[in-house]
């Protein structure tokens, strides 16, 4: 009976936690803008002079770009990655003013050098002295001085334009004499001309931490090669439909899954328990797996939850099938369950493999959705092998190690198919 305890304080201890938790890591977890609401676009990329050319750090600065750009706006958590050599893929879930943020985006970034030389106030900054292109592409790099304090140097392709500017600029008052740099209208630093600076090299100095100095770095070095943005493909999705395909998803999962705990316990009895208790366990993981991972889930990845769970059922019922064959030869109750999961587990590896080898083909050949599609689907199969093989077996032999639950009744077998060895 301390068997049959144990596997009861299990069971009702594990629900109890799961109930408790769930609504928190259901609430928690990141929904794409098919279950939110949102957009979605493709951008490519493209220079804007002629000659030019979009490396993978300048596809890469322009996405860093994006991002901040779509944080400005007051929008958060944007899902901003670069597919191929030249093109962006941009969602954003939850906007107000969509036609706003799209027009804001395809702007390209614009890098500033400013004086306030001529201007009303000396922090006016009104007189453009620099752009992004009087710059050596990747010109900027972070360096130490003598203190070991990081700065940023620049190179500059006209050194004799840019040993003017310094040359006027260092001739001001203190508070005139500052190169104000600004990546599209926002100020990113205002740091002093001391001197004049010739040979079209220079260092920016100031009391910037590693992370400060590599931003700056990055900033000028995207402003050297502006990318023009064209947009190749997007859609757009309803917030409330969005939600309405949310709701139809999880009310078609519940209802699929109420009914397969019903076969599983109407065909299988006493395993049939275990095996119900198993698929919510694999379900309550993968939940806890996604949000703390940070995924974010869309209508596809459900689809791949869905079926992960047709699979961890599959596991279970190739297991039971087994055991009942064992049963019908003649066996006791805990040699059935010895050589049927035994037998069974090879079907299931293979089985099992064989989808992650298709689903590793999908992660590396795919884009977006597809992409999602098979992580969550080779999360499944981890999850599945855990709860569905590892966990439904040990609780099943804790039942049978009981004596009391050894009759073949139990495990769907009538006495009449048994077969005496």
């Amino acid at each position: 009976m301390k068997r049959i305890v144990a596997f009861v304080l299990i069971v009702v201890v594990s629900l109890g936690v799961m109930a408790f938790t769930s609504p928190s890591i259901v609430n928690n977890i990141r929904l794409g803008l098919d279950l939110k609401g949102g957009f979605e676009i493709l951008y490519e990329a493209s220079p804007l002079e002629e000659g030019g050319k979009v490396t993978s750090d300048a596809l890469t600065q322009t996405a860093k770009s994006l991002e901040k750009r779509i944080n400005a706006q007051g929008t958060s958590e944007p899902e901003i990655t670069t597919e191929g050599t030249n093109r962006i893929r941009v969602k954003i879930a939850d906007v107000q003013d969509e036609e706003s943020v799209r027009q804001k985006l395809k702007e390209p970034a614009v890098l500033t050098f400013r004086s306030s030389d001529g201007c009303k106030d000396a922090t006016d900054y009104c007189k453009v002295e620099l752009k992004g292109t009087d710059f050596k592409e990747g010109g900027a790099s972070v360096v130490f001085d003598d203190l070991r304090q990081p700065v940023v140097a620049i190179k500059l392709k006209d050194a004799d334009k840019f040993a003017e500017i310094t040359k006027r600029l260092a001739s001001k008052p203190e508070e005139e004499n500052k190169l104000a740099i600004y990546m599209d209208e926002r100020l990113i630093s205002a740091p002093e001309v001391r001197y004049e600076i010739s040979g079209g090299e220079a260092t920016i100095t100031g009391k910037y931490t590693n992370a400060e100095a590599n931003e700056l770095k990055d900033t000028i070095n995207l402003g050297s090669l502006p990318l023009k943005l064209t947009e190749k493909y997007s859609q757009s999705v309803a917030a409330t439909l969005g939600k309405l395909s949310l709701d139809q998803t999880i009310k078609a999962g519940i209802i699929g899954t109420i009914f397969i705990l019903l076969f599983m316990l109407i065909v299988y009895r006493m395993p049939g328990i275990v095996a119900a208790f198993s698929l919510i366990v694999f379900t309550w993981v993968l939940l806890l797996v996604f949000w703390a991972s940070n995924i974010t889930l869309t209508l596809p990845g459900i689809a791949a939850f869905i079926l992960g769970l047709g699979m961890a059922v599959d596991a279970n019922i190739i297991t039971y099938e087994r055991i009942k064959d064992e049963l019908k030869s003649g066996k006791s109750v805990m040699s059935a369950l010895k050589a049927g999961s035994k037998n069974s587990f090879r079907t299931i590896v293979d089985a099992n493999v064989t989808t992650v080898i298709a689903a590793l083909v999908m992660y590396f050949l795919g884009e977006s959705q597809v992409k999602g599609f098979a992580l969550i689907l080779m999360m499944t199969v981890v999850v599945t092998i855990i709860t569905n093989v590892f966990l439904s077996r040990w609780l099943l032999h804790l039942l049978i190690k009981s004596n009391v639950l050894n009759k073949p009744g139990y495990y769907g077998v009538k006495e009449r198919d048994i077969r005496a060895l």
